[in-house]
């Protein structure tokens, strides 16, 4: 399909203008697809899986949903709507943005395939549009919009690049059959080995002070959160500062 044929999902009218109503729907389409895809992975979710799922013909789907590429985009938009922006901004810039930041973060960990879907261009569509309205305008009444979008840039990139590891190192552990502390018991006797040897001072450092590393998920993640939230706050004018740490 060349850029001149090319035509959004979200301009194609689901429903025609005249004709008997549609058996089936976008929605009915997606929401299988992302049962199959916490089940099975995304690779499971073909359209003839999905086309089986709701007993329909294979082919068929595809007046409803053109291609694979136009199902990504309407899966990753659902899943965009299950972050809750109810009511922002809501004048506390820190506190919407951990709520931001707390539920892009659990949407991941509940749908972790999600991590393979890398899609460096925006879909736009209606969940990703909400996102882009409420969370940038936390930050909108305070910064040019260039600075908005780079600070915004930012706390996306630390919820995930830190998800990512939560779900990778969950992968690891699965197909390793061994806990993060069976791990570490196992990797001792090195460990001990290279603080031993003295050549190493930063890594002595972390394994023999550090508390951050040793803390459960939720605890990490916080502790990094507010780091990022601090820098965000000193590109703010002083007035933005809602006051106290959430």
């Amino acid at each position: 399909m060349t850029d001149a044929e090319y035509v959004s999902i979200w301009m194609r009218p689901e429903r025609p203008a005249r004709g008997p109503k549609p058996t089936y729907s976008r929605a009915q389409i997606t929401e299988t697809a992302i049962r199959i895809a916490d089940a099975e992975g995304l690779e499971a979710a073909t359209m003839r899986r999905i086309a089986a799922e709701i007993g329909a013909g294979a082919m068929s789907l595809y007046r409803y949903v053109p291609s694979r590429d136009d199902l990504i985009v309407l899966v990753a938009d659902r899943l965009m709507g299950e972050i809750d922006v109810e009511g922002m901004p809501s004048g506390d810039w820190r506190a919407d943005l951990t709520r931001y930041a707390d539920g892009l973060r659990a949407m991941w960990l509940r749908h972790p395939w999600i991590a393979t879907v890398h899609r460096s261009l925006p879909g736009f569509g209606p969940n990703q549009m909400l996102l882009i309205e409420r969370v940038m305008g936390v930050l909108d009444a305070h910064v040019p919009i260039d600075e908005n979008f780079v600070l915004m840039a930012i706390l996306n990139g630390y919820v995930e690049s830190t998800v990512r590891g939560e779900i990778s190192g969950a992968e690891e552990a699965r197909r390793s059959g061994l806990s993060e502390s069976e791990w570490m018991e196992r990797s001792h006797p090195h460990v001990r080995q290279l603080v031993e040897s003295g050549e190493y001072p930063i890594f002595t450092k972390i394994v023999m002070e550090a508390r951050q590393p040793h803390l459960g998920p939720d605890d990490q993640f916080r502790y990094g959160l507010e780091r990022v939230l601090d820098c965000i706050a000193a590109a703010l004018p002083a007035t933005a500062e809602p006051g106290t740490r959430s």
